[in-house]
């Protein structure tokens, strides 16, 4: 790796160019190598393995993904950092930077207009108020990846990966879609400059099949957002509300489903979500 594309170079590299992280943009950049390598063997990435890599920032993670990828698709948003990036791998006919929006370019689009459709990973310390949005704009996709790898906020995370009673809208949506588990927890001090907050590493598998059948995806969420539009009621309240119907027949419903009336959105599975659609 030359020494201008090192971790440990990049924030002087920054600085020296007078570039600062920028707080509106949710700026937060790893450069901890031992981090960063972690990262990486979390993905478990085959050999020529192709990467979109979200928000590469000045390119720490870029850095160590470089060389062990046959293809890597670095989508930044900043055009300062894209430009430094862009300037760093010039010589790696590989490595394809993108400027722009990584939730308004598809991955079928990243994907033809560098070498073709090919099967894919997606890797970033992505800026947390994106996170979400995100994580459905890749989940959803057509083709999806095969496996996620993100940094993102530690409270977030737990969310994710939560099972019964804790259950939320974000895990649903998730583990409808992938199976999550966090990977390892970042202290504040791991970043520049540090967020207020703990991170975590997420590793999503992704399912070769979603848990819902795309004929019944609409219904099932809408069912799945009723139900968690009023958590802290009852099912048989929050559903009646949430879909307008009668309580007795979302009680009916809920009784041929298996479930209690007074259960809690929280307390649900989701194939006990599926027997109610």
């Amino acid at each position: 790796m030359p020494d201008d594309q090192r971790p440990s170079t990049l924030l002087p590299r920054l600085k020296a160019l007078g570039l600062a992280p920028r707080k509106g943009l949710g700026q937060h950049f790893l450069t901890d190598p031992n981090i960063l390598q972690g990262i990486v063997d979390a993905a478990d990435l085959p050999p020529n393995a192709v990467v979109i890599e979200v928000g590469p920032g000045p390119g720490a993670l870029t850095a160590a993904l470089a060389p062990v990828t046959g293809r890597l698709i670095a989508v930044e948003l900043d055009h300062r950092l894209a430009s430094m990036l862009e300037t760093l791998y010039a010589d790696w006919d590989h490595v394809h930077i993108i400027h722009g929006d990584a939730l308004k370019l598809s991955p079928r689009q990243l994907l033809e207009e560098t070498g073709g459709l090919a099967s894919y990973f997606v890797l970033g310390n992505i800026p947390y108020y994106i996170t979400s949005p995100l994580l459905r704009h890749y989940l959803e996709a057509e083709p999806r990846p095969q496996r996620l790898v993100f940094t993102l906020q530690l409270d977030v995370a737990r969310r994710i990966v939560a099972q019964p009673p804790q259950m939320s809208l974000l895990a649903v949506s998730v583990q409808v879609n992938a199976i999550p588990r966090i990977v390892r927890k970042l202290p504040p001090g791991a970043f520049t400059p540090p967020p207020k907050v703990h991170s975590a590493v997420l590793r999503l598998d992704v399912r070769e099949q979603p848990m819902v059948p795309d004929a019944l995806r609409e219904a099932f969420f809408r069912i799945v957002r009723a139900g968690f539009g009023q958590k802290r009621k009852t099912l048989r309240n929050s559903l009646a509300a949430g879909l307008d119907l009668p309580t007795n027949q979302v009680e009916e419903a809920l009784q041929a489903a298996g479930l209690s009336p007074k259960a809690r959105a929280q307390e649900l599975a989701i194939d006990q979500w599926l027997a109610l659609v």
